[in-house]
């Protein structure tokens, strides 16, 4: 865990147009290889995204059948380099899906798979409603990938809001965590970043958040794909429109941090949770 290494984190805005954006998926990709990735992101849902009166149409296909996972693993071995895709619709029942993200070696192996947990089930203030948990069978299982720069802790989106995981993530040895999105434009104004570099601090790792933007029917999603070191510094921001963050990552600098702040090794075991009276105070 000492070589430094260059991140992308691929910032796209697809539509219901699986094979489109794949072919624009993989130019980004390209183009981040270009200027020095060795470890590439790409965000949730980022080969079908389109919300309509009938709900999300995101391109859901058994694992074995899904277009997606061919073409990636054969760029992975092209480029030579490591691919995180953030997060494919993955048929698992009669009309049951994981949202499942797949981190790929540059053999064109997948090395590990992480279903999403925390279900997106909200009303919003904007009249914008949700129900991830209509469709969706939520996951169960936290996970640790490894690449030669050290462990990487695997979530998506709205597991960003679910602190306890991260910590999980980093004690069982992840220095890194990826957080691929497709963040409502809505919330990602307020939250995407004050939670992201929360996250960061709060466990002493990088983040790597590569975020979708613009319309994708009636949905808007916020963009900002970000870098950010352990320190909670935001290294690179991709902002508005089609394109990627990119930094260079030292791994090094997960150790400086944790070794000045040690909070990860600080827990205590809370017995009980005391709910105090009002009392009246006396002259």
């Amino acid at each position: 865990m000492t070589d430094t290494f260059t991140v992308a984190c691929v910032q796209n805005c697809a539509g219901p147009d699986m094979a489109a954006n794949i072919d624009d998926a993989i130019a980004l990709c390209c183009d981040a290889h270009r200027a020095g990735a060795t470890l590439i992101c790409t965000p949730e849902f980022f080969t079908c995204f389109d919300k309509t009166d009938l709900g999300l149409r995101v391109g859901a296909f058994p694992e074995p059948e899904h277009p997606a996972l061919p073409a990636f693993k054969r760029l992975a071995e092209e480029l030579r380099v490591w691919l995180l895709l953030g997060s494919l619709a993955i048929q698992v029942g009669p009309e049951r899906l994981n949202n499942r993200s797949f981190l790929i070696s540059p053999e064109g192996h997948i090395v590990t798979r992480y279903n999403k947990i925390h279900m997106f089930d909200v009303d919003l203030p904007n009249g914008e409603v949700f129900r991830e948990s209509d469709v969706f069978e939520p996951g169960a299982d936290a996970v640790l990938g490894h690449t030669p720069w050290g462990g990487v802790g695997l979530s998506v989106c709205y597991d960003l809001r679910f602190a306890y995981l991260y910590r999980l993530l980093a004690q069982a040895g992840a220095v890194f965590l990826t957080v691929p999105a497709a963040f409502m434009k809505t919330t990602g104004q307020a939250h995407w970043h004050a939670l992201l570099r929360s996250r960061a601090i709060e466990t002493g790792c990088y983040v790597f958040a590569p975020c979708q933007y613009g319309a994708h029917g009636q949905a808007i999603t916020y963009g900002h794909s970000l870098v950010i070191d352990p320190w909670g510094e935001v290294l690179a921001d991709a902002g508005q429109g089609r394109g990627f963050a990119l930094a260079r990552v030292d791994p090094l600098k997960v150790t400086e941090v944790r070794s000045m702040i040690p909070a990860l090794e600080h827990d205590r075991e809370i017995n009980s949770m005391v709910m105090a009276e009002s009392q009246k105070v006396s002259a």
